[in-house]
């Protein structure tokens, strides 16, 4: 279990490093362009998570997201303790990554979010992206697992743009961003309605699946 927690911290902590470090840089160099910050850090994004689930995936899973967690958990896949602990790691290791993202521009390592993310609208894209992206993980295990490193950061790279949220769909991610006053940032009453939209929309995903990729016949596995 040490070697599992230890992934999902060190995955989640250099998610939230790219996310938040690429978001620095893309501000700083698109000389205002937010369109072009924004594909900046969405290459960034998509590109190390590719990255991290193909190298922590057997390890762990890859989770680096309690949203994930709690799909893996409500299929009976994870213990409650387990699930607890993950959590607890992907966590820690985000806020981890924060620190970092900032150490490494010269910044105050710990910062608070004032970007304002709020209104229906919002949490609808979070639900959304949250949903999309659980579901992705279901289906690729089903039926190409060897493909999941791919449509994990496809989809990620696709909620940038067709969600009013640019995809946060991660709870853990969500409370790391509440520690930067960057353009990655969200206010810390920002988070919650969030997260509690990243769980719903992780939870529909969760029936969704059961509905859609049924368990394949013993002659099968």
């Amino acid at each position: 279990m040490r070697r599992k927690l230890a992934a999902e911290a060190l995955g989640t902590a250099f998610l939230v490093a790219t996310v938040i470090g690429s978001g620095i840089m893309a501000e700083t160099l698109s000389g205002g362009n937010d369109a072009i910050a924004l594909l900046g850090n969405m290459i960034a994004t998509a590109a190390i998570l590719c990255v991290l689930i193909t190298i922590f995936g057997p390890l762990s899973g890859a989770h680096f997201n309690p949203a994930v967690t709690l799909v893996f958990l409500s299929r009976a896949e994870l213990s409650v303790a387990a699930a607890a602990a993950y959590a607890a790691a992907q966590i820690a290791g985000g806020v981890a990554g924060a620190a970092l993202a900032h150490a490494m521009f010269g910044l105050d390592l710990i910062q608070t979010g004032a970007k304002v993310r709020t209104g229906a609208g919002q949490l609808i894209g979070e639900a959304t992206a949250t949903f999309a992206l659980a579901l992705t993980i279901l289906g690729a295990l089903r039926h190409r697992p060897q493909s999941v490193a791919a449509a994990v950061s496809l989809v990620i790279a696709a909620g940038y743009w067709f969600t009013s949220s640019t995809s946060f769909a991660n709870p853990a991610v969500t409370i790391a961003r509440t520690l930067t006053d960057s353009f990655a940032g969200i206010r810390a009453e920002d988070a919650l309605p969030f997260i509690v939209a990243q769980l719903a929309g992780a939870a529909l995903a969760a029936g969704a699946a059961r509905l859609l990729f049924p368990a394949l016949p013993l002659d099968r596995v």
